[in-house]
């Protein structure tokens, strides 16, 4: 068996996994992130009494989807993948294959199923009429690209790393949170003093969360100068990650 049909079996086991049991099998890909949005647009919108600043800002349910659901597909993919190789020794000591594939197919199942998620938000977002530039979605389909590539490299650097430090997985939980917060996914740079905007450039998912919004929302403008960088910084964090993962890789079964 090739390495490809390998990974498409590693990934479509995944899914099976995460949905066993499940009433609604594969549907609750679609009905999940409705549950969600309804729940943000009443949290946020009804409760807190959320805006967008700026006289043509988009509704702060589209501000905030636009930007959250790659945020979920990214860190979740992260999440469940550092912990492949251990979830998968027993698989590891009796069959030879490319132990990569063990990390991809939980990093390509969270983005496959949350971008199915996406696609059906923003279906519903603009037949209720809330501005989604439906024509964009390609383009913005084209940002996941980078952003999967920048995923699987922190990914194969924290499984490999994972098995040799097992409780790596909690902090990455708490990481997460805190590069979740960094990035302006439930604010605009503009609510930040300006000596502080700056600092978001330095989180990289904050060229992600700024595309989407410029490209399905018209808000912003394309962060131009940061996608050279991010493609930069997502080649380099795989080439790292294949890297540490090769050299880690013959170590593996004497730490599982």
């Amino acid at each position: 068996m090739n390495k490809l049909a390998l990974a498409t079996h590693f990934i479509r086991r995944e899914l099976k996994e995460r949905y066993r049991g499940s009433f609604t099998g594969f549907g609750w890909a679609l009905l999940q992130p409705l549950l969600q949005l309804a729940i943000y647009a009443f949290v946020f919108v009804q409760i807190f009494k959320a805006r967008v600043p700026g006289a043509g800002a988009p509704g702060y349910v589209p501000f905030l989807v636009v930007a959250m659901w790659p945020w979920i597909a990214f860190s979740e993919a992260i999440f469940r993948s550092t912990t492949a190789i251990q979830d998968n020794a027993a698989l590891i000591g009796k069959v030879a294959l490319p132990r990569a594939l063990l990390v991809l197919a939980p990093c390509a199942a969270s983005f496959f199923l949350h971008g199915v998620g996406f696609l059906a938000i923003l279906t519903v977002l603009s037949i209720s009429g809330h501005g989604i530039e439906m024509i964009k979605v390609p383009l913005a389909l084209l940002l996941y690209v980078p952003m999967f590539a920048y995923a699987f490299g922190i990914c194969l650097t924290l499984a490999a790393l994972q098995v040799f430090v097992r409780d790596l997985v909690q902090i990455i939980g708490q990481l997460l949170t805190l590069m979740m917060f960094a990035a302006p996914i439930f604010y605009d740079r503009t609510n930040l003093p300006e000596r502080f905007q700056v600092l978001l450039d330095l989180n990289p998912f904050t060229f992600y969360v700024e595309g989407m919004r410029n490209l399905l929302l018209g808000y912003g403008e394309f962060p131009w100068h940061g996608l050279l960088i991010a493609i930069l910084v997502a080649g380099l964090t795989l080439a790292f990650g294949l890297w540490l993962f090769r050299r880690l890789d013959p170590h593996f079964e004497d730490f599982l």
